[in-house]
């Protein structure tokens, strides 16, 4: 386990992050904990999926999730967004409910890396560099 991983229960959907590195197994529901790896290049599912970062000014940038917004409907919608820098030292964390638009204003060239937890196509991954 790594700091801000991110693992899942197959049985009852728990999702946690790892803060602080340890020994030890993640258990829910009495079965060890999935580790998600994120998705950053399924061609079919990138375009409404893959974090993308957009300058706003000078001292704002925008994470929006897909290059067409992604569907925020009760029976689909983006869970949350999260942006963190290379040493994963800071990290601003937004949760996300239906009817929401799937964004995240952040201050421009402090993060560089972005997550999104979709709730039915899992976890994917966009960095400013792409």
């Amino acid at each position: 386990m790594e700091h801000l991983d991110i693992y899942r229960c197959s049985i009852c959907g728990n999702i946690v992050q790892i803060l602080n590195s340890g020994a030890g197994e993640l258990i829910c529901c009495g079965q060890p904990m999935e580790k998600l790896v994120p998705s950053v290049s399924e061609e079919a599912m990138i375009e409404k999926h893959g974090p993308i970062f957009i300058g706003i000014d000078e001292n704002t940038e925008e994470i929006r999730v897909g290059e067409v917004l992604h569907p925020m409907i009760d029976t689909h919608y983006i869970m949350f967004i999260e942006a963190f820098n290379d040493d994963k030292s800071e990290m601003h964390l937004k949760f996300l409910k239906p009817n929401d638009e799937p964004k995240l204003t952040v201050c421009k060239n402090k993060y560089n890396k972005s997550i999104e937890y979709c709730n039915i196509h899992g976890l994917w991954e966009g960095s400013n560099n792409d």
